[in-house]
């Protein structure tokens, strides 16, 4: 039978000698055949009009058939790894077995429909394709469920980069992830090899692409229990739901149809750091809807708002003097926050954290999460205050201070921390005491602490005063030698003259330092007769000059000087040796200085001060 269908040894078509079609579908057209005499047969039985007329009706035998269409045929036989198909056609057709979805199960007689893809190839044989026409029929069929809008099975056969590749029988379409299911897919992999129900999204004809969904699925068959939902939620109202998203922010839930966020901090009482601490994915919980926004079908749900506030019942818990331990959830400058239950933080000051030390920083004493004990000071209910104190938990070292460190009793110390008050100096471990800026010298002003000693530096003190109360060591530098004053006293009495240097220049004057290295003070108006604007640039640091004292003044440590004085009875060419020194640029004469000279009596008003009022008395001690 294959021999009869090839065209190469069909003794018809040799007679025929009917063209073979190459590219455009063509139909054999028997007006166009040549004249065929009977001379040229073998046979001399028919005569040549008997001859013709039968292979007239031979050649009515068959269909009119056209390439790139799907026709129908019928299986005549099963050879090796092909069918045969007779299609009505002159010759029968070769489709590969592998084209039939069931080929274990191919029976001679079966009706298939087969895609015609070439009439004659080179070899003048019929070309035909069972899968072709599968491929067209799908085709159709998903272009009809498109436009009917109905339900279509497909099977995922494999995962690529956003979703899967279904095979809807024969055709490709591309599944997103976002459109398998209205939850979050945690494991892609269970999805492989299933068969399922699909709806046609998009078809792109040009790059034959198809989009699907079972999404929207499962979204049509919520749609009733959604508007059931939210013509009955309201606030207030405990509902179950399932976990399906776990954000930094929060947990989004599954109502039934309805999705719905529980913010981080309506999960729980206590302080977390990520919700992933309160619930899983996938987890069926119980909810309360604090809010239902109707208009945007928003829902706020809560967690922790089923069960009761902490402080509730905290005078059951806690009451002042108990020990409490928890962990360290926040540190600020002023403190730290212990959780010592869900919903219940106490504070720590850095007052409450040493007896001893002064503590600047928390992180000095506690870390963030470590345990730790405290004891409760305070319990406030009414605004969820709650005061803790972890050196309450050891004696307070200040009852004990004063005899270890008597008042006026000496020691030494490290220099531990220097401020523009004063210097702190450490007793020992963990006790430190306060020099004052004031009580480092006797006879030197402090402008700058730094100066006069460095953080490690080892320091003589005196033990001025302890007050166990607010935990304050008051010490002394300068009481280590005794008062110089009482020797200055009789030194450098009134109308004393000295050579001075320039230590600083204020406002008001220049402070200057005497032979005996105590500090004295010249007024602005005692450097000239008339007055210096500039006199700050004039005098500064180093230089020396003659004046004469005109206060002493024990009890407030102060020595005045003036310049003017001391010219008074010296000759015009020393004050002019002074007005050259220091570029004074309006010159005066001694008639001048004589007659700009005071009594202390007419200066009294003048010289009647403090030095620290002059210089800017340094700020007074801050709490410790």
């Amino acid at each position: 039978m294959a021999e009869q269908n090839d065209p190469q040894v069909n003794p018809v078509n040799d007679v025929l000698n009917i063209p073979k079609p190459v590219g455009e579908p063509i139909e054999i057209n028997l007006k166009d055949r040549p004249v065929i005499k009977t001379k040229d047969f073998v046979a001399k039985d028919y005569s040549e009009d008997e001859f013709r007329k039968y292979i007239e009706l031979y050649e009515k035998t068959f269909n009119v058939i056209k390439e790139n269409e799907i026709v129908k045929g019928k299986v005549v036989a099963v050879s090796g790894n092909d069918v045969l198909i007779d299609i009505g056609f002159k010759s029968d057709g070769r489709v590969s077995i592998d084209e039939f979805p069931d080929p274990d199960n191919i029976k001679i007689g079966d009706e298939v429909e087969i895609f015609v893809e070439k009439i004659e190839d080179r070899e003048g044989q019929l070309v035909l394709s069972r899968k072709r026409a599968d491929i067209i029929r799908n085709w159709e069929r998903i272009i009809r469920a498109k436009q009917n809008d109905e339900l279509i099975q497909g099977k995922c056969v494999r995962r690529i980069k956003g979703g899967f590749v279904v095979d809807l029988g024969g055709v490709n379409a591309f599944l997103p992830g976002s459109q398998i299911d209205t939850k979050p897919i945690r494991d892609y992999d269970v999805f492989v090899g299933k068969m399922m129900d699909f709806k046609i999204l998009k078809i792109n004809h040009p790059n034959e692409n198809i989009i699907i969904s079972h999404k929207i699925l499962i979204e049509e068959s919520m749609a009733d229990q959604r508007e059931k939902l939210l013509s009955t939620i309201e606030k207030g109202q405990i509902l179950q739901a399932t976990v399906k998203a776990i954000t930094d922010f929060g947990v989004f839930v599954d109502l039934g149809g309805v999705d719905g966020l529980i913010h981080i901090t309506d999960l729980s009482w206590g302080r977390i750091s990520h919700p992933s601490e309160v619930v899983n994915l996938d987890q069926d919980i119980d909810v309360i809807v604090l809010e239902f926004d109707e208009e945007k079908k928003r829902v706020t749900l809560g967690l922790k708002q089923l069960t009761p506030h902490p402080w509730e019942n905290i005078e059951e818990k806690l009451k002042v003097g108990d020990k409490v331990s928890g962990k360290v959830v926040s540190i600020t400058d002023y403190g730290a926050f212990i959780e010592i239950d869900k919903g219940i933080e106490g504070l720590i000051h850095v007052s409450e954290m040493s007896w001893t030390q002064h503590i600047t920083n928390p992180n000095q004493v506690v870390s963030m999460g470590e345990i730790v004990e405290a004891i409760v000071l305070s319990l406030d209910k009414s605004d969820k205050k709650l005061s803790l104190g972890i050196k309450q938990l050891t004696p307070n070292p200040w009852q004990s201070l004063l005899e270890k460190f008597p008042i006026g009793s000496r020691h030494q110390g490290k220099v531990c921390n220097i401020t523009n008050f004063g210097v702190f100096v450490e007793l020992e471990e963990g006790v430190d005491g306060l020099v004052h800026i004031s009580d480092l010298s006797w006879t030197k002003k402090i402008f700058n602490v730094e100066d006069f000693v460095k953080v490690g530096d080892m320091l003589d003190v005196l033990i001025l005063g302890i007050d166990i109360d607010n935990h304050r060591i008051a010490l002394g530098h300068k009481q280590i030698t005794d008062n110089p004053w009482d020797s200055l006293e009789g030194k450098y009495t009134v109308g004393t003259e000295a050579n001075v240097k320039v230590m600083k220049a204020l406002e008001k004057g220049i402070i200057v330092e005497l032979p005996d290295i105590v500090d004295g003070f010249i007024p602005a108006s005692q450097l000239s007769v008339y007055q210096i604007k500039n006199f700050a640039e004039l005098f500064q640091y180093g230089a020396t000059l003659n004046a004469e004292v005109i206060e002493f003044d024990k009890e407030s440590k102060k020595i005045v000087l003036s310049v003017i004085e001391y010219l008074k009875d010296k000759d015009q060419q020393e004050i002019d040796e002074y007005i050259a020194k220091f570029k004074i640029t309006k010159k005066f004469t001694l008639a001048d200085v004589i007659d700009r000279t005071k009594t202390i009596q007419d200066l009294k008003e003048e010289i009647d001060f403090k030095i620290d009022d002059v210089i800017n008395e340094p700020p007074t001690e801050p709490q410790q």
